[in-house]
Order: C-alpha cells, then structure tokens, then sequence
C-alpha cells in the first residue's frame, strides 16, 4: 500500500495542522509532548539544543507517540537535509531561504533523481513506511523559512518553485530583516503586511503557509487568518509558563 505523508496529505484536504516546536535533548520530553495530540512536533537542530545523537531517538519517541516529526535543519545543506530524512523525519524546515534558486536547493535535497539530488540510503526512512521505493520514500515535507527583506521581495517567486510544500514564517527574524525589535506579533504595519503577504504567495501557489506562534491565542490569530500550518509554542516555554504560573499560585499570587 502507498504511503501517505500525514502532513502532506492534511494540507492537500485543505486542513489545518497544529505543532510544538521541540529545543530540548529528550526522547522523554517528546514522549510526553506527542501524546497531547499535536499535528506535528517539530525538532530545532538549529536554535535549539538537539544534534543528530538526540534526534533518533526523539524521532522513535516521536513515532510512538502518534505524532508527525519534522526538523528544522541548520542550513540549507543537501547533506545534512538527507541525514535527518533518513532518519525519519517526514519533513524538513529550511531556514533562510532569500531566493527561488535556494528554494530549488532545498527541494532537490529532498527527491530523488532526476527531480532532485537526494542521495540514497533509507537507513530508519525504509522501515517507518515499509518501502524503499524512492518514489514512497520522498514523499516529504519540504518547507522553507522566509525571514528577511530579501526573502520577501522574492516570495512570489520562491511560493512558485516546483516541488515546494510550504512556506514558514520565522516572525521574529523577519522583524529584525525590517528593522524592528523581535516579536511573534508586531504591530507595525510593514510587519504585519509582510506576514499577509507570504501568506496570500503561498495561497496564489497553492502550498501550505506556516508560522511560529507563542500561545493558544495566537495560533487561533494565525488560523484565523488563514495560515495551514501553524506551531502553538515551544515545550521549554510550555514548561516554563506553568512552572511560574504553580509557583505564583503556591505564594498565593
């Protein structure tokens, strides 16, 4: 039987997916995370603390808490792309991608020849979907992160290459690209408009448009708004909102 990429599959339907964004080193963490019921939880090999020793286990972790991993990866490095895939990972989180020549990198990093330059070797992948098909095998998530003034004046573009899942928006580092403080939610106008505007290149295209959030209410906001893939929070903040907020309660704040 085929298989079938449950991300892939949901943003084909038209449905929304819901994720946690994982930083810390722990198989444990990721057990407990998946069984809340996310759509995906994804892995930052690049700002958080995870290396490629404590990613196969958190992608087992992952698997038999029913939930969906991803990854993002450090770089837009072919190498390092096919290693976590391998893996498992049933997708991949691109950062920085400013052009649709880079895009195009990512994708061919992700398929098989002649459409891409994955190099062959399902070391995990093969037994996770009971295939070593390379047609099965990559049927994966391709997203990239638009981030920076350069990435924006050419989203169109990059929403247009051939192969291309989704678009994610780091809301924080796109700030900065514009010149502002940091933030998931600025109120400044070109913040905002930039955000709408990867968004309505992802709908003209036809892929999924992803952001970061913070919060319940916040992914709701990006819902709303007609974002597809939408991360609620990272478990380290989880766990440090509701340790602060027992705290206060235990001193009676």
């Amino acid at each position: 039987m085929s298989f079938t990429n449950p991300l892939l599959d949901a943003w084909s339907r038209g449905d929304d997916t819901l994720g946690v964004w994982c930083q810390l080193p722990s198989s444990t963490a990721m057990e407990m995370i998946a069984g809340v019921g996310f759509d995906y939880a994804c892995l930052d090999m690049q700002h958080g603390l995870i290396d490629y020793p404590d990613a196969v286990p958190m992608l087992q972790a992952a698997r038999a808490g029913g939930v969906t991993p991803i990854a993002r990866v450090p770089a837009n490095d072919a190498g390092t792309i096919g290693k976590i895939l391998d893996a498992g990972a049933m997708g991949v989180v691109v950062p920085l991608v400013n052009t649709p020549e880079q895009a195009a990198r990512a994708v061919a990093a992700c398929r098989y020849p002649p459409v891409g330059q994955r190099s062959f070797g399902p070391i995990r992948a093969g037994m996770l979907i009971g295939s070593r098909d390379p047609q099965e095998l990559q049927k994966v998530a391709c997203i990239v992160m638009v981030e920076t003034q350069e990435g924006l004046d050419n989203v169109e573009e990059i929403a247009a290459v051939d192969g291309l899942d989704a678009i994610y928006v780091g809301p924080s580092d796109l700030a900065i690209g514009l010149g502002m403080a940091p933030g998931y939610e600025r109120e400044e106008p070109a913040h905002v408009e930039a955000i709408e505007r990867i968004r309505q290149a992802c709908a003209a295209a036809g892929i999924a448009a992803g952001i970061q959030t913070d919060r319940g209410d916040m992914a709701r906001r990006r819902l709303d708004q007609g974002f597809a893939m939408v991360t609620v929070g990272h478990e380290a903040g989880f766990m440090k909102r509701m340790a602060q907020q027992e705290l206060d309660t235990a001193r009676g704040g």
